[in-house]
C-alpha cells in the first residue's frame, strides 16, 4: 500500500493535533523508510518479478526486520517511547505506535502472502494487489476520507499552508499513478531499488513543513 499509509497519518492528526503531521505520516511510513536502508545493508532482499502481482512487479524476497509483525511492534514501541520521552503527549505517542503497526496491517491486506509474522515465521497476505482496480478504490477512498478529516480540522494559516498542502496531495497522486504505469524495470537490483526508495524520506519532512503553516480549527 502507498497513499493508504499517508491516509493513516492525515487521519491521525485529527486525534492528535499537537503532533506534527510529519511525525504521524513518518510513523505510518516507518517500515518503508527503514526498508531501503536494510536493502542497502544487505539484510533484506527484493527483486523485480513481472507478474508477481497485477499492481507491482516487486517480489519481496526477504524483509523480516522491517516488515514482520513482531518487529513492527518493536519499531512502534521504540518510536512511541522516544516521542513520549521528548513530548509527554499521550495521544501523540499512542497514534504514533498505532500508525507504525497499521503499516503491517495494510500491507497484509494488499500484498500476496509475503508478510512475515516474525523473522523466519509464516507469511500472510490477502492479495488485494492482484486487482489494480480494487487497490485503487480502497486506497483512493482511504486517502480521500483522511484528507477530509485533516482539512476540516487543520486549516491553513497562510498561503504556504494552503498551497503546499495542495501540492503534496497532487504529488502523492502523481507518484501513485507513475508507480502503476511505470513500474521498476526488469534487472533492477536490490541495491538500486534501495537507493531509489530513499526518496520516500522526503515525504514526512514535506508534511512537517506543511503542518507548520496550518493550525487547528477551534470548536
Amino acid at each position: 500500500m502507498f497513499i493508504g499509509h499517508y491516509a493513516v497519518g492525515f487521519a491521525s492528526k485529527r486525534a492528535a493535533p499537537q503532533t506534527s503531521l510529519g511525525t504521524l505520516i513518518g510513523a505510518a511510513m516507518l517500515l518503508d523508510l527503514i526498508w531501503p536502508i536494510f536493502l542497502l545493508a544487505g539484510w533484506e532482499q527484493v527483486r523485480v518479478d513481472p507478474g508477481n502481482t497485477a499492481f507491482t512487479p516487486l517480489d519481496f524476497v526477504s524483509y523480516p526486520w522491517s516488515h514482520s509483525l513482531v518487529t513492527a511492534c518493536g519499531w512502534a514501541a521504540l518510536f512511541a517511547l522516544v516521542y513520549w520521552a521528548r513530548r509527554r503527549y499521550r495521544a501523540g505517542a499512542l497514534l504514533i505506535g498505532l500508525g507504525v503497526i497499521s503499516h503491517w496491517v495494510l500491507d497484509a491486506l494488499t500484498h500476496r502472502p509475503d508478510m512475515p509474522l516474525y523473522p523466519g515465521g509464516p507469511r500472510l497476505g490477502l492479495g488485494l494487489w492482484n486487482s489494480i482496480a480494487g487497490t485503487m478504490i480502497v486506497e483512493g477512498l482511504m486517502f480521500a476520507a483522511a484528507l477530509w478529516l485533516y482539512a476540516t480540522a487543520i486549516r491553513p494559516r497562510d498561503r504556504t499552508g494552503r498551497y503546499a498542502f495542495r501540492a503534496f496531495v497532487l504529488a502523492a497522486l502523481l507518484m501513485y499513478g507513475i508507480n502503476i504505469v511505470n513500474p521498476p524495470p526488469l534487472g533492477m537490483s536490490s541495491r538500486q531499488i534501495g537507493l531509489f526508495s530513499l526518496v520516500a524520506w522526503i515525504i514526512p519532512f514535506w508534511a512537517a513543513w506543511i503542518d507548520r503553516h496550518r493550525t487547528r480549527v477551534m470548536v
